[in-house]
């Protein structure tokens, strides 16, 4: 066997030995102090909160260490073939800080993950563009897996590429140094110091709060998202919270007083009722507004919505256990008001219309579990309520307070936050009383696999591609469309996973689809495209442009990957 045969053999073998281990149990957070949040009061006791990390979907996992893989690989054949690296990038050490380069911030680096755009990486402190290396190498377009983020965490798991000459020859790839974002000044008291370690693939949109969305290709491979790479929407820091002392508030109307339930109480007092329910934020596709004119709002791509099996205590169960007639007409609206508090003490809240929330068919539950797990606390430890077939925004995490009302919640993120309106409003002109709170979203698709801008391969004469479909409100999707053409001709997508024993209307998961089109045999370029159809037969509108709004949410256009052809 040769010194390369060898040396890709070990590469591989490692890589499966790691794919099939979980990720590192999550650490245990605590502070001493005044910020140990119980759910109606703060308290000075030291605070304990655990969760697990999850590593569900190994294929994809895999796929990204393989990345990883890929380029230090492919960095060591590459040296193999060319022994006399540059002097002046040799005497560097590979990552640190080099004086007289340019800085970027970690969200700027996030951007360029297509050949369109150039691909960049960091490792350490330094910022690389790879995009000259990306057809040279042999694992083909997996490199791009870790486009736009670090590959040390990958790198980390594969030490054969920190060898010396692996690390020189990246240096000739170097553009830029590593924002420092953190001062010692910063760092004094900053509210954020105790966020969770998250999964070093999820690419951030911001990071204080932090907010962030899996590469688009795993959300293709599993139909439940993986509890680590789920995207994650935070609006202020993340609260620790002792179970132990946990209490959710339940009041107003048809409710003596305020009464306390634990979260002991939830899980022995109540039946534990588990749904399959996918949750996307509004802006989910925000990016491709801004393509048109800059939005406000955080520049999601295509992967801020994942899909999991939610467990806990019904709302309806628990209302009833405390009295509640559910069929009461003062109720008009239900609030939920979370433990994550702004600096003035307010917390983030938000409310659903009494009709769908007092409805068991609604299927509206206090989680506590997510795919079969502990909530981590990104996602909400310890109880979530989900609110299946509505937007993001309202299934409130860290639950610590529950309302009946007449009106709906004050709260910012209800009455000036998450409202669609015409595109020719702007900041001067807007009204947001004159348009009602999001809650059902409308049925959208995603191209997953090939990326826009990337490369695809023919095999057979066909190329393959695939991604996801969903609509609000529980309709089930019916019918994927697809095309390689841009839309001139069309094809129906296999619709490979879904819950398809469950009724048209309480449908709440996605589907997962797949598609192969034949395209001529000299054919250069493909414009991929898909649409999506529910069971009320509502299909996405074909361009972005009209759809334009100030808040860039609620973007359903027909998903397009214009993708270069490779025959084979």
């Amino acid at each position: 066997m040769s010194t390369a045969a060898i040396y890709w053999w070990g590469v591989m073998s490692q890589g499966a030995r790691v794919a099939r281990q979980r990720l590192p149990i999550g650490r245990c957070y605590g502070w001493s102090g005044p910020v140990c949040i119980r759910a109606h009061h703060y308290s000075g006791r030291r605070s304990h909160c655990e969760h697990t990390a999850e590593n569900h979907g190994g294929k994809r996992l895999w796929a990204l260490g393989l990345s990883g893989v890929v380029l230090g690989g492919t960095l060591y054949a590459h040296y193999r073939r060319r022994p006399l690296v540059a002097a002046t990038y040799s005497k560097r050490v590979p990552g640190e800080r080099v004086f007289g380069y340019k800085e970027y911030s970690v969200a700027e680096v996030a951007k360029h993950v297509t050949k369109e755009d150039r691909v960049w990486v960091t490792f350490r402190d330094g910022v690389y563009d790879i995009t000259d290396f990306i057809d040279k190498h042999p694992g083909g377009e997996n490199i791009l897996l870790g486009a736009g983020g670090a590959v040390d965490p990958f790198w980390d798991i594969y030490g054969v590429h920190k060898k010396k000459e692996i690390l020189d020859l990246l240096e000739e790839y170097r553009i830029g140094n590593l924002e420092e974002t953190r001062s010692s000044l910063e760092t004094i008291n900053d509210p954020y110091d105790s966020d969770p370690p998250r999964h070093k693939a999820l690419k951030p949109a911001s990071l204080k709060p932090f907010n962030a969305e899996p590469p688009l290709q795993i959300l293709a491979d599993d139909f439940h998202t993986p509890n680590s790479l789920f995207y994650v929407r935070n609006h202020l820091p993340v609260p620790l919270i002792d179970p132990s002392e946990y209490k959710l508030e339940i009041e107003g109307i048809g409710i003596k007083g305020t009464k306390e339930l634990t979260l002991d109480e939830l899980k022995t007092k109540f039946p534990k009722v588990t749904i399959t329910a996918t949750l996307q934020c509004a802006g989910n596709r925000r990016s491709e507004q801004n393509k048109i004119k800059k939005v406000k709002g955080l520049d999601w791509g295509a992967a801020a919505i994942g899909n999991a099996t939610w467990s806990g205590a019904r709302l309806t169960d628990v209302l009833q256990y405390l009295g509640v007639d559910l069929h009461d007409p003062r109720i008009n609206h239900v609030i939920f008001d979370g433990l994550d508090l702004d600096p003035t003490g307010k917390a983030y809240g938000a409310s659903v219309t009494a009709r769908r929330a007092l409805n068991p068919d609604s299927d509206v539950i206090l989680a506590y579990e997510m795919n079969g797990e502990v909530l981590s606390r990104d996602h909400g430890f310890p109880v979530r309520v989900v609110v299946p077939g509505v937007v993001g925004a309202r299934n409130v995490k860290w639950l610590g307070r529950i309302a009946l009302s007449e009106v709906e919640s004050d709260s910012h993120w209800q009455q000036n936050d998450y409202k669609g309106f015409c595109p020719s409003v702007d900041w001067d002109t807007v009204d947001f009383k004159s348009a009602p709170a999001i809650e059902e979203l409308p049925v959208i698709s995603s191209i997953c696999d090939p990326l826009d801008g990337t490369q695809a391969q023919v095999i057979d004469g066909k190329i393959h591609f695939r991604g996801y479909a969903w609509s609000g409100g529980g309709r089930k999707i019916v019918r994927v469309d697809v095309s390689a053409d841009g839309g001139k001709t069309w094809q129906t997508a296999d619709l490979v996973k879904q819950e398809k024993a469950l009724p048209l209307y309480r449908t709440w998961s996605w589907t997962l689809w797949e598609a192969n089109i034949t395209v001529k045999p000299d054919q250069k370029f493909a414009e991929l495209v898909c649409k999506a159809v529910d069971s009320s037969y509502n299909s996405q509108p074909d361009t972005v442009e009209p759809l334009w709004n100030l808040r860039g949410v609620l973007n359903n256009s027909w998903s397009r990957a214009r993708v270069q052809l490779t025959h084979k």
